[in-house]
């Protein structure tokens, strides 16, 4: 282009300067300067409308309009300009079309939505899934279409590292996984799966589980009454210790029992069903005294730390059960005379409950399975301190239901920090005077149980 630029201005004064030679000879320098001007100006407009009459009116025509000089050479760059324009649109559409043909494959429905919350474009599954129309639907907001209430505030929240699960809105007897990734100026790819099959065999190992759990409960109750009744008896001290070691055993399959029902209790529901008050401080008082009593024969150091002012919302009960599960586990496998740290606080994220403590620590590649079911990372020893393996399971199935987290650190021989994460809507004030009347006086101080 700046050759072209060259040769029009080199033409214009070559055309200037034979003109004005031309008007000097015969006199009329002026008007010869003038005409040789004015005709090299016509002749460059009818070049340039041969240009735009090819761009335009016969855009359909590839090879450019026969000319010579810079003229010629701008047409034929702008035709392999053109070519290879086409080259390009052709290989993106080709593209395109396989990227079409591919997602139309797919039996997971792909969502495309602009960053105005609009559908943009989405596949043939996302039809059959979720009753999208391609002529009535395309442009409209997602939440117009997607009413659930659960599927607004996951989308509203803009976190995404977990999917949800909810029913079709169009067929109530399907579940839909929803994932949403971002890409793009904010724009995001929604991609919704059909799991139903998975939720209802999910099901059956549920109701199995649950089951097989309440049938061996009554089962456990008469073989610990019968052992209970034997050891009141005077018999020989070999069949006495077998007895105690029959009762240990009995005792720890009914633990084991009470968490699996647990367990499946919490599996069948993803959120709890009403939120009551719950006084954050007495429960934690509990949990204390319950721990001092399991590490009376190792000497630990307890110290709670709690934040007076606030309180938390939910199941008291699965609450409890998740604290406990956590302070319980530090004082099992924190060797004698180790310390424990629990401690309840809240910030602008929301309320906090962590207990940390200086026992062995876990190494790291152990940290992303410890909340599988019976996951254990020594077994012998999980068996030694009477752990079932389903605490941490049930800690995370709790959280869930509370809209809450869990966090593992760990270090090995420097301890390990378990804590439980809560969003700011599930705390709550607390009255000052059921505080003071609930929690003792020296509450919050080092506290060594008695030997």
């Amino acid at each position: 282009m700046q050759q072209n630029r060259h040769s029009i201005i080199s033409s214009l004064l070559l055309v200037s300067g034979i003109s004005l030679a031309v008007g000097v000879v015969i006199g009329i320098p002026g008007w010869a300067f003038g005409v040789g001007t004015f005709g090299w100006a016509l002749y460059q407009a009818r070049q340039f409308n041969r240009l735009m009459d090819w761009f335009t009116l016969r855009e359909g025509q590839h090879e450019p309009p026969e000319t010579a000089g810079h003229w010629g050479e701008l047409f034929d760059e702008l035709s392999r300009m053109q070519r290879r324009q086409q080259t390009r649109e052709a290989l993106l559409r080709n593209v395109i079309s396989r990227f079409q043909d591919s997602t139309s494959a797919l039996q997971d429905a792909i969502i495309i939505i602009d960053q105005h919350n609009n559908l943009e474009w989405w596949n043939e599954a996302a039809d059959r899934l979720l009753g999208l129309s391609d002529q009535s639907d395309r442009g409209r907001p997602v939440m117009n279409l997607l009413r659930d209430p659960r599927f607004i505030r996951y989308y509203k929240r803009g976190k995404y590292t977990d999917p949800i699960t909810l029913p079709s809105p169009a067929h109530n007897e399907l579940q839909i996984q929803y994932q949403i990734t971002r890409f793009g100026d904010g724009d995001r790819l929604l991609v919704a799966r059909d799991v139903s099959r998975l939720m209802r065999l999910e099901q059956t190992r549920q109701d199995f589980v649950a089951n097989a759990s309440h049938e061996l409960r009554t089962p456990l109750t008469v073989i610990r009454g019968y052992l209970e009744t034997f050891l009141d008896q005077e018999l020989p001290r070999p069949l006495i210790r077998g007895l105690i070691s029959m009762q240990q055993q009995a005792r720890r399959m009914e633990n084991l029992v009470s968490d699996l029902l647990l367990l499946s209790r919490l599996e069948a529901s993803h959120q709890i069903s009403d939120e009551h008050p719950i006084k954050i401080h007495t429960v934690l008082q509990h949990i204390l005294e319950g721990a001092q009593q399991l590490s009376l024969e190792k000497g630990h150091s307890l110290k709670l730390e709690m934040d007076e002012q606030h309180d938390l919302t939910g199941q008291e009960i699965e609450l409890h059960s998740a604290f406990s599960n956590l302070v319980y586990n530090a004082v099992r496998y924190t060797p004698a005379d180790g310390k424990i740290r629990i401690h309840w606080w809240v910030d602008e994220q929301g309320g906090h409950f962590s207990v940390k403590d200086n026992g062995p620590g876990i190494e790291s590649i152990h940290l992303p399975r410890l909340t599988e079911r019976f996951y254990r990372v020594d077994e012998s020893r999980s068996s030694a301190n009477g752990g079932t393996g389903l605490g941490l399971a049930i800690v995370k199935h709790v959280l869930a239901r509370h809209g809450g987290q869990l966090t593992i650190k760990s270090k090995v021989g420097k301890g390990s920090t378990f804590a439980c994460h809560f969003p700011r809507e599930m705390v709550t004030q607390v009255n000052v005077e059921d505080l003071e009347a609930s929690l003792p006086k020296n509450e919050g101080a080092d506290q060594r149980p008695a030997p």
